[in-house]
């Protein structure tokens, strides 16, 4: 979907932003972002959309180069998210959305229909918003509709960078788990900046750990926890015991759920026998005695595990 060859970025100024990158984004992946200041994460999100040019090697979408698009195409196909929200202070919320949509001629009844159905997915009723202004809308809902905006004329790509960065902790948490709907829902390509770690274990599909324009390891939230490819990804993450009471994390599953043995484990797993199932299951299933008692989810154990080690803390058995 979209691969970096051997891209580096330096400045007038002599200043290398990133050197040689070579990885690839695959189709309908959430992909993170991340590493210290200054890592080179930003400079590499927005080479994709060409609002900072490359200066060696290539970046290509659906096996094309970016140079080769018209930059007006590329840019109305790629959604951008920013943490300053940057929505136009005198046009409504609608109007705020349609833009991209107004862009591409779309005729009005399809455009009306669009900004109704993505605020009914943010949990924003049209008939109460879509006639607000944005200073009317606290600054988690003037995001919201920051996100549903990159969203309007259905790009294949979202561009996000960091987006939740400057919201109280509440609003965070809840437009994160609404990407996290939105992304079970239409499985957009997302490539998403962060330097917050419990973001990215939280949102990411594989993330990427930068640092002074290279990249350090690339892998699952798993992969990263559990198997660190040198002291500074084991730092940046969380040099800590990988221990947890499973009971903490079982949810009840309902008759018939259990489809197979493939996924299922033993109550007396350790974390990393849960971790290696949960890169391949969204969820796996827990036996005790040979009867199936509940299940882990993929997703709440990383959400657990990333809040302790955030907080600094270990997590026990």
């Amino acid at each position: 979907m979209i691969r970096f060859e051997q891209v580096s970025k330096n400045f007038p100024n002599g200043t290398f932003a990133v050197k040689s990158l070579d990885f690839e984004i695959k189709k309908g992946e959430f992909f993170v972002l991340i590493g210290p200041s200054g890592s080179g994460k930003t400079t590499t999100l927005k080479m994709i959309n060409r609002l900072i040019e490359l200066t060696k090697g290539w970046v290509w979408i659906n096996g094309k180069k970016i140079s080769d698009y018209d930059i007006n195409v590329l840019r109305w196909n790629i959604g951008y998210v920013l943490q300053q929200i940057a929505l136009f202070p005198h046009m409504t919320i609608a109007e705020n959305i349609a833009v991209v949509p107004e862009l591409k001629n779309w005729d009005n009844e399809k455009i009306t229909a669009r900004v109704d159905d993505l605020l009914n997915m943010v949990g924003l009723n049209p008939k109460e918003y879509r006639n607000r202004k944005p200073s009317e809308l606290s600054g988690g809902q003037q995001q919201r509709v920051g996100v549903i905006r990159a969203l309007a004329a259905d790009p294949e790509i979202i561009l996000m960078d960091e987006p939740f960065s400057a919201l109280d902790p509440f609003s965070r948490e809840k437009l994160q788990d609404d990407m996290l709907e939105i992304q079970r829902k239409l499985k957009k390509t997302i490539v998403f900046v962060t330097h917050d770690m419990q973001e990215a274990l939280k949102l990411g599909d594989r993330i990427c750990l930068m640092k002074d324009g290279e990249i350090v390891q690339v892998g699952s939230p798993h992969e990263l926890l559990a198997n660190p490819e040198n002291d500074f990804v084991r730092e940046f993450v969380g040099n800590r015991k990988l221990s947890i009471n499973l009971n903490e994390l079982i949810t009840a599953v309902t008759e018939g759920q259990v489809l197979s043995d493939t996924n299922t484990i033993s109550l007396s797993a350790p974390i990393n026998e849960v971790l290696e199932h949960l890169a391949s299951f969204e969820q796996v299933f827990v036996k005790d005695n040979g009867k199936v008692i509940g299940m882990i989810q993929r997703q709440n154990t990383l959400k657990v595990m990333s809040q302790f080690l955030r907080e600094g803390g270990q997590i026990h058995e």
